[in-house]
C-alpha cells in the first residue's frame, strides 16, 4: 500500500494549469525522483505535497490520512532547500536544534537527537562551527541533519545538489542514499539531473508538461523508455520513423524504404506500441561491409563527422535514412568520408510512442 497518494490533482497559477489530474503514489520506505526539464511541474508538485501550495481540485493522503487542506506549519515534513536556507548568525547545533526547539523539545532529550543526527551526516565535532566556516556540502550536511532530526513523515528534497560542482555533487548523493536507506524514511526527491535521479532512486518519474510520461525503476527507464520524449531526455539520440509494422510473436518486422528491421521482444521492454524506433550511440555497431555483413538492421553509410571523446571516438553517419550517431572505442579511427556500414541490434532496438 502506498504511503503517500496524489490523486487527479490539478493546480494552476493565473489560470494556467501546471498540474491537471496528476496522480502519484509513493511507497514506504522508498526513494522517489521527480525528473523532467524546467517548467514540467517537478518542483510544483513538490511545493504542494510540502503544504506550500494548494491544490484547485483532488486530493492528497498520507498513510490514509486527507493532507489536502493542511496547513504547512502542521505537516511534519522534513524539507531540505535548493540554497541550504541555513541560519548564518547559528552555530551548526543550534541549526540542526532550530525545528526541535520550535516543538518545545529541550534539554537532555534534544541534546542526544542533534548529536546522534549530526553523527549519522558524520558532522560530530562541527557542532560549535558557523555556516560560513563549512563547504558548500558540509552546509548540505546540515541542512539534511535539521530536515531529519524531527523525526518527519516524509523527507523532500528540491534540487539539493545544484550549486555544488561536479566531484561534491556525486559524493553527495552516495552520502544522502546511504542515509535514506539507513533511516528507512519515506524520500521525495526533485532534480534535472538525470545521472543523479537514476544513480539513488528506488523509483524515477519522468515529467512533461505536468504529467508523468514514465514511472518505473531507473534501469527499466534506462533501457526501455516508453515515449519518444523520455527517450530523448535520456540519450537516445538516434531515430527512424517506420512505416510499416508486423508483431510477430517474439519480434516486430518494421519496415522503411527498402529497409526491413527487426526489434526483439522482451518482458523488460514492456509492451511496444509505437513506429519510430530509438538507439543510443553506443549500441549501434559500425564496422566495414565485410565486418557488419548483409541482412536486416544494416545501413550503409558515410562518416561525415569524426570526434575524440576520450575513451572513444564519436562518428556521425550519414545514411538514406537520415544521420546517426555512433561512439566506439577504436585504436584507429575513420575518417571522414570513409565508407561504412551500421547494424541495429534487435535487442537495442526500442520502439517508443
Amino acid at each position: 500500500m502506498a504511503l503517500l497518494t496524489l490523486e487527479g490533482v490539478s493546480v494552476a497559477y493565473d489560470q494556467q494549469y501546471i498540474l491537471k489530474d496528476f496522480n502519484l503514489n509513493v511507497e514506504k520506505g522508498s526513494l522517489i525522483s521527480l525528473l523532467g526539464p524546467s517548467g514540467c511541474g517537478k518542483t510544483t508538485t513538490l511545493r504542494l505535497i510540502a503544504g506550500f501550495l494548494e491544490a484547485k481540485e483532488g486530493r492528497f493522503t498520507l498513510n490514509g490520512v486527507d493532507y489536502t487542506r493542511v496547513p504547512v506549519n502542521k505537516r511534519n515534513f522534513g524539507f531540505v532547500f535548493q540554497s541550504y536556507a541555513l541560519f548564518p548568525h547559528l552555530s551548526v547545533y543550534d541549526n540542526v536544534a532550530f525545528g526541535l526547539r520550535l516543538r518545545k523539545v529541550s534539554g537532555a532529550e534534544l541534546d542526544r537527537r542533534v548529536r546522534k543526527m549530526l553523527d549519522t551526516v558524520s558532522l560530530s565535532g562541527f557542532e560549535k562551527r558557523f555556516p560560513k566556516e563549512l563547504s558548500g556540502g558540509q552546509r548540505q550536511r546540515v541542512a539534511i541533519a535539521r530536515a531529519l532530526v524531527i523525526e518527519p513523515d516524509l523527507l523532500l528534497f528540491d534540487e539539493p545538489l545544484s550549486n555544488l560542482d561536479a566531484n561534491l555533487r556525486v559524493n553527495m548523493r552516495v552520502e544522502i542514499r546511504r542515509i535514506q536507506q539507513e533511516l528507512g524514511i519515506t524520500t521525495v526527491y526533485v532534480s534535472h539531473d538525470q545521472e543523479e535521479c537514476f544513480s539513488i532512486s528506488d523509483q524515477v518519474a519522468i515529467m512533461n508538461k505536468g504529467i508523468i510520461e514514465q514511472l518505473d525503476r531507473p534501469a527499466t527507464i534506462f533501457k526501455y523508455p516508453k515515449t519518444e520524449f523520455i527517450a530523448r531526455f535520456i540519450g537516445f539520440n538516434n531515430f527512424i520513423s517506420f512505416d510499416e509494422r508486423q508483431e510477430r510473436s517474439d519480434e516486430v518486422e518494421l519496415k522503411v524504404k527498402s529497409y526491413t528491421f527487426i526489434a526483439a521482444k522482451s518482458p523488460g521492454k514492456g509492451e511496444q506500441k509505437g513506429k519510430k524506433g530509438a538507439i543510443r550511440p553506443e549500441d549501434v555497431i559500425i564496422g566495414s561491409t565485410e565486418e557488419i555483413g548483409q541482412g536486416p538492421n544494416r545501413v550503409a553509410g558515410r562518416v561525415k563527422v569524426s570526434t575524440f571523446l576520450g575513451r572513444s571516438y564519436q562518428y556521425v553517419v550519414e545514411t538514406d535514412l537520415g544521420d546517426f550517431t555512433v561512439n566506439k572505442e577504436m585504436e584507429a579511427p575513420y575518417s571522414n568520408g570513409s565508407e561504412i556500414r551500421l547494424l541495429f541490434p534487435s535487442e537495442k532496438l526500442v520502439l517508443v510512442e
